[in-house]
């Protein structure tokens, strides 16, 4: 049985000293709300509604797939969820309550939580952490024993109090009918002046209604982000995470602490990562690949037996048994077709590099098409862009564009061609043709002696 989801995320998070809303963070390659987004889908999630305040336009532009709703005001935590209130009007069943700073949880947990939740027939459950130091935390209130009996927030916290470890998550199952009838009951009599949602917990025990807590097996997932620090301890974890996982599941990554990986990126088995790898956005490596060292992939599709050293590749796509590297940069809209070897400082931006081609050194390749089993020589450039306008150069199969050729576009060099070393191309080389552009070598004597 599934259930929906509320997620708290209008708050500004003015201890990031940031422009940005906190959310929109990024950990491990993705915004912080993102992930608790995605963790309460994976859980079974039939809806998600996010309350948003603080940077509300920023937010919409980079969320999708959810359902919004304004806090005009952050009066706190039971006012934002009160806030979504009309969008639950017609709910059955188990809303999970989340916020949108603790990236760190895990579809997992909020799983075994909302099925613990409807297993107890609790009208609320509490999900709590031992924390080694709770400060900060609003704290789990028990009697003598077990059963809950209030929550308090750190600056309402007596002295006693403030040594318990149990404290609060900021993650709740309710059911939807009972929280709404009582929520607004809550008063904000407090140091902070606000409507917690924790204090609908001990109006719905005043009436009767169960009221249950659940401890999550590891703390650490339920930890929220409030500072830069904290944000980037939550990335080395969620990092470390997704590094395991790979290697878990058959790949090599030589150095963990020196690889940086994105949530999102898939690898095949037997694949190599080596040190200062990075691999973001969504990138998809196949098998029996060797990454690195030194190598940035962003949104790349790589297939199997690629072996990639010293370079930048972004949005493109590199096909299986290529070798690339050192020094190479693959800029967006390029394919790099079976068994291409591409060697160092090597550019190539929106073109087609066909099958068994190889561009050995030192080529700027844009806007162009090239065939198969091309050899382009060191030094050649093509010239797409007019000063105003960009041209495509197309090379047919088996051409041989020799060293320090200029191929001004739009032009074609049809297959079986061969360009002379040092030829500027202007015009059509047709099939099996021999082109020369260049100026017949004249030798002046003593040239030299009239400079002196």
């Amino acid at each position: 049985m599934s259930f929906e989801t509320v997620i708290m995320a209008a708050g500004k998070g003015t201890r990031m000293k940031s422009k940005l809303p906190k959310v929109l963070h990024k950990v491990c390659g993705k915004p912080m709300l993102q992930h608790v987004i995605d963790a309460s889908e994976k859980a079974g999630s039939a809806r998600e509604v996010v309350v948003i305040g603080s940077g509300a336009e920023l937010v919409r532009e980079s969320i999708s797939g959810v359902e919004f709703v304004m806090q005009e005001e952050q009066l706190g935590t039971g006012h934002a969820v009160l806030c979504a209130k009309d969008k639950f009007a017609e709910s059955e069943g188990t809303l999970l309550v989340l916020c949108g700073d603790t990236p760190l949880l895990t579809s997992k947990l909020l799983k075994n939580f909302t099925e613990y939740h409807k297993e107890k027939g609790s009208a609320a459950t509490v999900l709590m952490a031992e924390m080694p130091d709770p400060t900060g935390y609003g704290r789990i209130i028990k009697d003598g024993d077990g059963s809950f009996i209030r929550i308090v927030e750190e600056k309402d916290a007596t002295v006693e109090e403030k040594k318990i470890k149990q404290v609060n998550a900021g993650v709740y199952c309710f059911d939807v009918k009972k929280l709404f009838k009582y929520l607004e009951q809550v008063r904000n009599e407090n140091a902070q002046g606000e409507y917690y949602l924790p204090d609908v917990l001990p109006i719905l025990k005043s009436v009767g209604e169960k009221v249950s807590t659940y401890q999550a097996e590891y703390c650490e997932d339920t930890v929220g982000i409030n500072s830069r620090v904290q944000l980037a301890a939550a990335d080395k974890a969620l990092r470390m995470r997704k590094e395991r996982e790979l290697m878990e599941s058959g790949v090599t990554i030589v150095d963990p602490a020196m690889t940086f990986i994105d949530v999102d990126v898939e690898i095949g088995q037997d694949t190599i990562i080596h040190p200062n790898t990075y691999l973001e956005g969504a990138t998809h490596i196949g098998e029996d690949c060797e990454i690195g060292p030194d190598v940035r992939f962003v949104n790349m599709k790589v297939g199997n037996n690629v072996k990639v050293q010293f370079s930048y590749c972004h949005d493109a796509e590199i096909c299986s048994d290529v070798t690339l590297g050192p020094y190479v940069h693959i800029r967006p809209g390029s394919r790099i077709s079976e068994q291409v070897k591409i060697g160092n400082f090597v550019e190539v931006k929106n073109s087609v590099i066909g099958q068994g081609t190889k561009l050995p050194h030192l080529q700027y390749i844009g806007d162009s098409d090239v065939g198969a089993n091309v050899n382009i020589g060191c030094g050649t450039t093509v010239c797409n862009y007019d000063g105003k306008n960009k041209h495509r150069t197309k090379i047919g199969d088996n051409a041989f564009v020799g060293c320090n050729t200029n191929l001004v576009a739009p032009v074609t060099v049809e297959s079986g061609a061969y360009i002379a070393a040092g030829s500027t191309i202007t015009k059509n080389v047709p099939k099996d043709s021999l082109a020369i552009a260049r100026a017949r070598q004249t030798n002046i004597k003593d040239w030299n002696d009239k400079r002196k």
